[in-house]
């Protein structure tokens, strides 16, 4: 099994009183799929996952499946703070008709790469869907590249990667290892987009594509068909918009501009500082000045629009 394209991270949404919002969940589903991605991606660091509850995280695969039309590619993240909740996510995430788990390492502590070989082995070993790594160092101990290409090699049911580690020699790393072999590299961190398909990877799980779809769409779009000029212009407008929103914590930046877009995804999870108010304020300001400079059709903010 190998997943190609461009796959949109969602946002988790929740209501004033910061429970799961599932109508804005569907609207964010629409806002996406309409504006071109080739599937989207639940549960991921973009989602939050860490912070919300095992209901909540079934809620949500649910809610996706029965939104997105059928056929529509859904790789479900199962990550989660104990070992019976990622096997319980994957068994939902299977009866929802995703087409692949997305496996992070153990989050808080840190381990031995022995512990995480052991770990992704048993899981791989237990759901029954295709399963993907997923090394998110900013979070989680890191996935070294030995480890996954070992995993990817020795396990059945371990069919590839997404890497949001940032680690620029990784690009050529796993091409190198996959040689005629049918995994699937998925680029993680959005400053790598252009690289990793320069390099030959088969697309990506981004969380800008979530707020701004359309610009990862038209990235992805222009390297298809050889436009690298286009390709390196929307890259260098997603650099831009990456030191913006790297400002504020993952993934607040991406749901503030949703916010301004007009998708509202409901009150950020913790209080507010004077500085993260002055923060968030500016961005808030930017984003539409940078929206029409970039010169990418759709990519407005869409207050009067999204309803």
């Amino acid at each position: 099994m190998r997943l190609t394209g461009l796959f949109a991270a969602l946002a988790t949404p929740v209501d004033a009183e910061g429970r799961l919002d599932l109508e804005t969940a569907d609207r964010i589903c629409d806002f996406v799929l309409e504006r071109g991605v080739d599937g989207v991606c639940i549960g991921g660091a973009t989602g939050e996952f860490p912070r919300l509850e095992l209901a909540e995280r079934l809620a949500i695969i649910r809610r996706v499946q029965q939104r997105v039309p059928r056929g529509t590619g859904i790789v479900t993240a199962i990550g989660s703070s104990s070992l019976p909740r990622v096997l319980a996510l994957g068994t939902a995430a299977a009866e929802a008709e995703s087409r692949a788990v997305l496996l992070p390492m153990p989050v808080f502590f840190r381990y031995q790469q022995e512990d995480l070989a052991a770990y992704c082995a048993h899981v791989a070993g237990q759901v029954s869907l295709p399963c993907l790594l997923y090394d998110l160092p900013d979070f989680a101990t890191p996935l070294e590249p030995d480890t996954a290409v070992r995993l990817m090699d020795r396990e059945r049911n371990v069919v590839g990667i997404k890497d949001s580690s940032g680690r620029p020699e990784n690009l050529l790393r796993f091409p190198e290892a996959r040689r005629d072999r049918e995994w699937t590299l998925l680029v993680g961190d959005d400053r790598n987009a252009l690289a990793g398909l320069d390099a030959g990877w088969d697309g990506g799980i981004s969380g800008v594509a979530c707020c701004c779809p359309e610009l990862m769409v038209a990235l992805h779009h222009s390297h298809r068909r050889g436009d690298h000029a286009e390709a390196t212009r929307c890259q260098g407008l997603l650099d831009e918009l990456i030191t913006e929103l790297s400002v504020l914590p993952t993934p607040w930046g991406v749901r503030v501009a949703l916010g301004v877009r007009g998708v509202d995804t409901g009150p950020l999870p913790l209080p507010l500082g004077p500085e993260r108010v002055h923060q968030i304020g500016r961005f808030e300001k930017w984003l539409p000045a940078w929206l029409d400079r970039a010169d990418i059709p759709g990519l407005r903010p869409l207050a009067q629009r999204v309803v």
